[in-house]
């Protein structure tokens, strides 16, 4: 147990390492199947091919006393027959097509293999070995390799969803969604009304209700609310934990555990996104604070 802990604790502090050496070695495998693919692959199979059937009609007996097949004969070096020698040729053409096909090592693999070396990769390195060739490419942008990317990198929830436009468009999505909820606890801290303003959608429908428990209902109510907010607190560095996103055509939400410090002031907080205009703007933002362990029970209506 102390050697596979060892092994482990080792494996994880070079985790950059290791991703170097899987790219390398694609990478190496893909340069390495280019320079071995034939300019005239057609032309090739045929010489040999040709030069095959004419060596087996060389050795064909001149009489044949019948035309069955014989695996004894064959297994104790006699001659074949035309049943036999079809056979031969047909296996002989099989194995030249495969030598001469240019497939690759990294297309030989079984795919779960393949998918599995990419795991250990991250976006940005994925997203560069799909830069490096067209086999390469191929590889990286396969949709099980983004799924397995997203699962690690975002929630195991979503298994089961099916993305319209595959794993990399819902994962590049995904990762817009949550850079976009980031930014709105960073114009938290810097207490920017104008920032804020902007985030917001202008519609009469937006909602937010903050840790007090009160709703405010349209955007210049929304936007007031958040002056207020701004002129009466410092600015709150949250720290964000739990973050799940779920990202559809032109809507989206997170859900997050939010924290002013790891020991107390602790919530439940919700953003819900509209897609306008090439953009995310917030419409819904919904804070409340976590009730302890003891309060859970006093709360649920039966």
């Amino acid at each position: 147990m102390e050697i596979a802990y060892s092994l482990s604790i080792a494996l994880q502090s070079h985790q950059q390492l290791i991703t170097a050496i899987i790219i390398t070695l694609l990478s190496l495998l893909a340069v390495r199947s280019f320079f071995k693919r034939p300019h005239h692959k057609s032309n090739v199979t045929g010489t040999v091919t040709s030069s095959a059937k004419k060596q087996a009609r060389e050795t064909r007996p001149s009489s044949s006393c019948n035309h069955t097949s014989n695996s004894a004969a064959l297994l104790n070096g006699g001659a074949a027959g035309p049943a036999e020698e079809d056979m031969v040729m047909a296996n002989v053409s099989k194995v030249v097509a495969e030598m001469q096909s240019g497939a690759s090592m990294m297309e030989q693999l079984v795919p779960e293999i393949t998918t599995h070396a990419l795991s250990y990769l991250d976006y940005p390195s994925l997203c560069r070995l799909s830069m490096t060739n067209s086999l390469m490419r191929k590889a990286a942008n396969d949709d099980n390799a983004w799924k397995a990317l997203y699962h690690k990198d975002f929630t195991l929830e979503q298994d089961t969803v099916t993305p319209v436009n595959g794993w990399k468009a819902y994962y590049a999505a995904t990762r817009a969604i949550m850079n976009v909820n980031t930014e709105f606890f960073n114009i938290i801290k810097d207490r920017s009304l104008s920032a804020m303003s902007r985030f917001w959608l202008n519609a009469d429908y937006v909602k937010c209700i903050h840790a007090s428990g009160v709703l405010f209902s349209g955007y210049n109510a929304v936007i007031q609310s958040w002056q207020h907010a701004f002129n009466w607190e410092q600015g709150v560095d949250f720290q964000v934990r739990d973050v799940r996103a779920r990202v559809l055509t032109n809507m989206a939400w997170v859900t997050m555990k939010t924290y002013v410090d790891m020991d107390n002031g602790a919530f439940n907080m919700t953003n819900i996104f509209e897609f306008h205009h090439g953009r995310w703007y917030l419409v819904d933002h919904h804070s409340s604070e976590m009730l302890a362990d003891g309060d859970i029970g006093q709360q649920i209506v039966h």
